[in-house]
Parts: structure tokens; sequence; C-alpha cells
């Protein structure tokens, strides 16, 4: 008569058999912004973040578009009556004339000349309009923040602090609004996101 040997286990597999039942345990899917950080800012922080990322944004951008109606029709406020950009006046001659910084030599050789008042006020015109309606972030946020920048060279040194001064604190907050993606609040950023134009150039949001 012939007999079946039972079927050999090594010694894994015995451990395997006897081993207690393997518990899957289902995982949360990630949240992001993180529970915790969502706890510590809260509901009303998050609210107030937002609505005043808003007013900043369109706050920024009315300075920018003041300047450029200004320095147009010669409003009486920085630029005189019948001095602005329409009746013949310079939007660039006499801030630049009056540069005494170490780049002075440099605006001088700008101030009043077509190409400067050129693209001095297509500058305000452009990043004004981007900051109220919230599209173009990053290239307003660039473009206001050389602006802003060299506007500061050409006052040098300041008057009020031997260091800094209100324009480049501008220039930080307006590349802290493109990064944090303010022109999608109360403003065309989420629609100008999702253009075809900017979906194939996603560098124009």
């Amino acid at each position: 008569m012939t007999t079946t040997a039972p079927p050999r286990h090594d010694k894994a597999d015995r451990i395997a058999a006897t081993a207690a039942p393997v518990v899957r345990m289902r995982t949360k899917p990630v949240v992001y912004p993180p529970p915790a950080v969502t706890t510590q800012v809260g509901y009303v922080g998050i609210v107030v973040t937002r609505y005043a990322a808003f007013a900043t944004r369109v706050g920024m951008g009315f300075i920018f578009l003041w300047a450029f109606f200004d320095k147009l029709f010669g409003l009486g406020y920085a630029t005189p009556a019948a001095k602005g950009w329409v009746d013949g006046g310079s939007p660039t001659k006499g801030f630049l004339s009056g540069s005494k910084g170490p780049f002075a030599d440099f605006y001088h050789s700008l101030a009043g000349t077509g190409f400067a008042n050129t693209m001095f006020m297509v500058g305000l015109a452009g990043i004004g309009t981007a900051l109220v309606l919230g599209i173009c972030m990053r290239i307003a946020a660039a473009s206001g923040a050389l602006l802003l920048t060299m506007m500061y060279t050409v006052v040098l040194p300041p008057t009020t602090n031997p260091v800094i001064d209100d324009h480049l604190i501008l220039a930080v907050l307006l590349i802290g609004l493109a990064a944090i993606g303010a022109g999608q609040f109360l403003g065309l950023g989420r629609w100008w996101a999702s253009t075809p134009l900017v979906r194939r150039l996603p560098w124009l949001t």
C-alpha cells in the first residue's frame, strides 16, 4: 500500500500560520492645510486674512492708478494742474531730475525722455489695473516691485530713515500678495487662471 507523505512546511510557513491575523487600518487622506494650522488660525483668522489681502491689493492698485491719472491729466496733487502728460508735461522729468544718490547720473539721463515717460505711465496703468482686477498678479508683482525699487534708488539716501523707506516695504508686500494668490478672493483671479491662454502659459497668473 502506497502512502502519501504529508506536505512539508518550513519554519516561516509555520510561523505565518500561527501568527495573529493582520488588521488593515484605513488611513485618512492628507488634508492641506494641516488641521493643526487651521485650528491655530481659526475661521475668524482666515476670514480676516482674506479681507485684509483684498483691501491691500485694491488699495495698492488704486495707488498706482491714481498716480497714472494724476500724471496724465494734472489733477493738482503730485502733478500741478495743466502740467499733465496730455498737456505736454513730463511724468518723469521732475522726479528723476531731483535724484542726488549714487545713481543720479543714470536717472538724470533718463529724466523727461520719451522712453522713460512711456514705460513709466504704461507700468503705472498696467500694474494698477492688474491689482484691482486680481489678474496677472505675478507680472504685476514683479513689475511693481521693480518699479518701486527703482524709485527707492532715486531718492537715496532716504530722508526719514538711513536704510529703508516705504518703497521697499510696498515692493515686498506686492510679492507677498502674488505668492498667496490674493487675486482669487473677490477678484477675477480664478476666472483668469481658467482661461485657455493662462492654462498654456501659467506664468501669466
